[in-house]
């Protein structure tokens, strides 16, 4: 460091922080020069009014409109540097009033030149004009921090000019002057760049940047829309899509009030945001970042102190902007709540989403502010577009100062603290360090060659997985993968093998990964992903090496991988209210970007269920649950799924009458009796109590969009098969009933009853969607059915009549036991409950209440209406085949087995029947 330092600079550095911008040699020019205009600025923060105020009095006083604009660029500087650097720190003004001020500077400067500009090419040209007559627009799109809104004191601000329409200006009043639009634009590009841009007596507005249009420094000053659509489709590079992922149109103002520069957003989304989890991007960012530090280190040879980079250096500014930018692109596609421009909003996003840890978020928030400051200090000295530490003693003992440490040592400390921080983070989301021509040349061995690896298999790999393998040699989707992806997938492979050697993964696992995998060659970020999750990757195999149906359910939902990435998914069981805000969060993000279109839902509603399903399932395969605790957990997210879907019918039915249904679900079968498993169809009746005449009409056209948004194929798949058979009258009633309908048929009111084994499908039945009202008659009217009385013998005779007509239409062959169907299995206890609670539970009400088959039975033996011990061991023994049933179908597996497996649960299940129906005369 520079030990030379100037008494009255050192006097003014240890003197109380009042007057800390008086050092600043930036501001003494200011003051000396602007002494008069500096009161024009109104006092407090400069926001747009004040400074429109400001500019105005400028003008008046006879500046032109460039040079009023520069002069007001300085005195909003000198405010700023007073607000940010004197008094305590506590009394400093924070980063985003700082960088507010700045981008509304930015805007306004831009609104101000595209209207003057727009103006004297108007008399020259005439208007340019759209196909419909009207005016052609260009929009002014700004990238990087000034479209996040992020300016920094000294920045320059990244511009790509858009306009709408080609065509040709109107001209003149006399017939002359008229030029292409794009000449026009032309033109008036560079005329922003003069009133902003040219350095003049009074320096300059902005620095103007336009290296980030489309073809870079080669391309045309203003691109047309579709032109931009063009590139996007054929040329656009991944380092793109994180330049645009902060664009925004930021003037002219009377565009963006109009809505017109909305236009842009239907093609710069889809470009940054693909449809699906997008792992490329990893291999893009590590080139742009290489490619940023090894300019860096040019920068820095012979010139050390040029190494302390605020932006650019290791565990810089840039590299958190990378970081959460990275996660962004990977997954904002399909998580539209990502997408956010600003840097620290963008950080909170990302740990709600569960994509970073919370601590991690709030630490790398308080290192970007904590090196955002840094770097505003570093530009007040002199206005300089610098984010180099000074080596001038006395200018880091100012820049300490103002950031409230005691000297620059312990400043030096800070620093270097958060720039680890920033850094380890970083080079963890990339998985390592990143090597550089000019840091030294890594140590990893380059990948393998597929061809070569394919032609010459290793010995030591297993034998079914090596001949799986040699298949592959000419296989045509091999033969048609880019290199990139036959690097990838050589590596994967590699990987894979080793861990085979190691006996970590199982030779079933590995062929099954390949089965999986080769029809999604084609889709190569799936190589990319599994590639940049090496855990992802070996759960993935641990979870097909479990059971045959989790590959089949991959092959159908590939993407769902991705959620094996989370360390907590494992100990974590389904939260409805979670799942409920995150899909309201997505849709509104949607509606903001105006993406919100039915299947946008639809494909939205696919996918968030057919994640949560695969949670489910990777918990379910690894023993962390037991199968009622999955059926818990799948039927809980059916229910959450039903609920959004009507909530999302309802607001987009066009002829709905009130804000909010007088509807209800009534759930039967599995889903009544919360034991859905994967695949499970829905049996559910809709009901309504709506006096308004034109209800019936009205529910009847939600329901059947209700049923087509949960039943249609799009590309995500489907959500469920629907089952409304058990509606009043079956396939032959109305699809929705007024409620008193429904109650009277239930309660055999009327000519037009229900059946006993309707009444046998009430014991499980369940409302699981509408209002409270609702809710509680239904209870009423399901408590006095199952509560009603009968004739015993003649209920024993239906229901054993009904379940010999089950019996026979699932015949089980030769001496199998089948689990669900044979005497002695699954269907015997079923119709044994459903028995018990007709029969008994207006003696016993404690039957009445839906808690499922094994708690009935145990309550019906606690009530002395079993031999003791009968209810336990039946209900032991339905467990145990619900148990099998259930891991035989995962398995793609018979659910029959040969006796005398099971042997002992059909016996007590064949006691519970016996002691049942056998003891009624």
């Amino acid at each position: 460091m520079n030990s030379t330092v100037r008494p009255d600079i050192l006097s003014a550095t240890e003197s109380p922080l009042v007057g800390a911008s008086a050092y600043s040699r930036f501001v003494q020019r200011i003051r000396r020069r602007y002494a008069e205009q500096l009161p024009l600025l109104p006092e407090g923060a400069p926001a747009r009014a004040s400074m429109q105020l400001t500019l105005a009095a400028l003008l008046a006083s006879g500046l032109e409109t460039g040079a009023a604009l520069r002069v007001l660029r300085q005195l909003v500087l000198e405010r700023l540097v007073v607000l940010d650097c004197d008094g305590s720190c506590d009394s400093q003004a924070p980063l985003l009033m700082v960088t507010k001020a700045m981008t509304e500077l930015a805007e306004l400067a831009l609104d101000v030149a595209m209207q003057s500009s727009g103006q004297m090419l108007d008399a020259l040209h005439g208007a340019p004009q759209a196909p419909n007559g009207e005016r052609a627009c260009m929009w002014v799109v700004g990238m990087g921090k000034l479209g996040a809104r992020e300016l920094n004191v000294s920045s320059d601000i990244d511009l790509i000019y858009v306009y709408d329409h080609d065509g040709e200006t109107a001209g003149r009043s006399d017939g002359r002057g008229q030029i292409s639009n794009h000449e026009y634009f032309a033109h008036q590009v560079k005329s922003v760049f003069s009133l902003i841009g040219d350095v003049t007596e009074h320096g300059f507005v902005f620095r103007v940047d336009l290296a980030l249009r489309p073809n870079g420094n080669s391309g045309a000053a203003a691109i047309s829309l579709s032109a931009l659509e063009d590139y996007f489709q054929a040329q656009g590079r991944e380092w793109e899509r994180f330049a645009w992922l902060k664009s925004r149109v930021v003037a002219p103002q009377d565009c963006i009030r109009s809505g017109s520069a909305q236009a842009l957003r239907s093609s710069v989304l889809p470009f940054v945001f693909r449809r699906y989890l997008d792992y490329n991007v990893f291999d893009a960012l590590r080139i742009l970042h290489r490619q940023i530090r090894e300019h860096a280190t040019k920068r820095c040879a012979g010139h050390p102190e040029r190494a302390n980079d605020v932006k650019m250096s290791r565990g810089g500014i840039r590299e958190i902007e990378f970081t959460v930018q990275l996660l962004q692109v990977v997954r904002g596609g399909q998580f539209p709540e990502l997408r956010t421009r600003p840097t620290v909003d963008a950080l909170q996003r990302v740990a709600h989403a569960n994509l970073m840890p919370q601590d991690t978020a709030d630490a790398l928030a308080k290192a970007y502010d904590f090196l955002r400051r840094v770097e505003h200090r570093i530009q007040y000295l002199d206005d300089q577009q610098t984010h180099v530490l000074p080596t001038r003693d006395d200018d880091l003992g100012w820049i300490s100062k103002t950031l409230g440490f005691d000297n620059y040592c312990l400043f030096l400390i800070e620093l270097d603290a958060q720039r680890e921080l920033v850094a380890a983070e970083f080079d963890k989301l990339l998985g390592g360090k990143i090597d550089c021509k000019g840091c030294g040349k890594g140590t990893s061995e380059p990948p393998p060659q597929l061809d070569d690896l394919l032609e010459q298999l290793p010995a030591q790999w297993p034998a079914q997985f090596r001949h799986r393998l040699t298949l592959w040699r000419q296989h045509p989707r091999i033969l048609a993968l880019r290199e990139d992806s036959r690097a990838r997938l050589a590596r994967l492979l590699q990987r894979t093998a080793g861990w085979l050697c190691e006996r970590s993964v199982t030779e079933e696992a590995a062929l099954r990964f390949l089965d999986w995998i080769e029809p999604l060659l084609r889709r190569e970020s799936y190589l990319a992903l599994l590639l940049e999750r090496p855990a992802v990757h070996e759960r993935l195999l641990r979870l097909m090496g479990a059971a045959k149906w989790p590959a089949r359910y991959l092959l159908q939902h590939p993407g769902v991988i991705d959620e094996l990435a989370s360390d907590e998914m494992m100990h974590e069981r389904f939260d409805a209210a979670g799942f409920t805000k995150e899909l309201q969060q997505r849709l509104a993000a949607l509606r903001r970007t105006g993406e919100d279109d039915e299947e946008t839902c639809l494909n939205l509603l696919r996918r968030a269920h057919h994640a949560e399903v695969f949670r489910t399932l990777a918990r379910d395969v690894e023993g962390v649950l037991t199968v009622e605790q999955v059926a818990d957990d799948l039927s809980a997210l059916a229910e959450a799924v039903l609920s959004i879907t009507a909530d999302w019918c309802w607001q987009r039915l066009k002829n709905r009458h009130r804000e909010s249904p007088q509807f209800a679900i009534i759930a039967y079968g599995k889903l009544g009796g919360k034991e859905l498993g994967y695949g499970s169809d829905l049996d559910i009746v809709f009901v309504f109590e709506d006096e308004d005449e034109r209800a019936p009409e009205v529910y009847a056209t939600f329901v059947r969009k209700l049923i087509n948004w949960l039943t249609i194929k799009t590309g995500e798949g489907d959500l469920f098969e629907i089952d409304t058979a058990l509606r009043p009258n079956g396939n032959s009633g109305l699809l929705v009933t007024r409620f008193e309908a429904y109650a009277r048929y239930q309660q055999q009111r009327g000519s037009n009853t229900a059946w006993t084994w309707e009444h046998q499908a009430m014991t499980r039945a369940r409302f699981v969607l509408g209002e409270e009202s609702l809710r509680l008659r239904f209870d009423q009217v399901r408590e006095a059915v199952i509560s009603a009385p009968r004739d015993v013998a003649a209920l024993r005779d239906e229901i054993m009549a009904m379940r010999d007509k089950v019996r026979a239409a699932h015949p089980v062959k030769g001496d199998k036991f089948d689990v669900k169907h044979s005497v002695g299995g699954m269907v015997d206890a079923e119709f044994a409950v459903q028995f018990l609670v007709l029969s008994q539970s207006a003696r016993h009400p404690e039957l009445i209440h839906n808690v499922g088959n094994i708690a009935l039975l145990q309550r019906a033996e606690a009530a002395g209406l079993l031999p003791p011990g009968v209810g336990e061991r039946a209900a032991s023994a339905y467990r145990e085949l619900r148990r099998v049933q259930h891991r035989a179908r995962l398995n793609e597996e018979p659910t029959q087995v040969t006796p005398p497996l099971l042997q002992a649960e059909c016996d007590a299940i064949q006691a519970l029947w016996a002691a049942i129906f056998k003891s009624i005369p």
